[in-house]
């Protein structure tokens, strides 16, 4: 990781979203964030408004995404766009970050599972810090391995629950400033 090269892609939402955007800051590691009009957004430094045909590139069926998800998607108008944008973080960032809580499944509680169906998807990188677990699990081999992930390519998503606990925060934190010191030691 070169922190003068990394951009990190996230939605700019309270909690994960906007925890991660401020530790990008601290950095020194540029972020944008993608959004749609109308949406309220948390942070908003370096925004990026998609177009709607921009979002229709990132258009899903909500049948298949509730079952990718094994819950329910009512087709509504801002679900989707969320979907949307979810998209355009996960196609433009190469390593995934996600707070949140594994389900059963091996899914991940809520819309944020998006971003993490689509990591597996697109064969990314992926690592989620568990809350309940107060631990970070890296997606292996079809199966979740308890790691401690280290930013390590140029571009990055960080997405996750609204609903931050202090060990979410301080996950984050943890995960630029270890990423940060590693890089200095080689």
């Amino acid at each position: 990781m070169d922190k003068k090269k990394c951009t990190l892609y996230s939605g700019g939402l309270k909690g994960a979203e906007a925890t991660f955007g401020e530790s990008a800051e601290k950095h020194g590691i540029k972020e944008i964030i993608f959004t749609f009009e109308g949406h309220k957004l948390n942070r908003n430094k370096n925004s990026v408004t998609l177009s709607k045909e921009e979002l229709e590139r990132g258009d899903i069926s909500m049948e298949l995404a509730s079952r990718m998800l094994n819950r329910t998607y009512y087709e509504t108008e801002k679900i989707r766009k969320v979907l949307q944008t979810i998209f355009h973080m996960v196609n433009n960032g190469h390593q995934v970050f996600v707070i949140g809580s594994i389900m059963d499944d091996n899914s991940v509680k809520g819309g944020t599972g998006w971003a993490v169906e689509l990591a597996k998807l697109f064969n990314r990188p992926l690592h989620v810090f568990d809350q309940p677990k107060k631990q970070w699990f890296t997606w292996k081999e079809g199966a979740w391995k308890e790691d401690s992930p280290l930013i390590e390519y140029d571009t990055f998503v960080g997405s996750g629950t609204r609903y931050l606990s202090d060990a979410g925060r301080e996950a984050i934190e943890a995960l630029f400033t270890d990423s940060c010191a590693a890089k200095q030691e080689k």
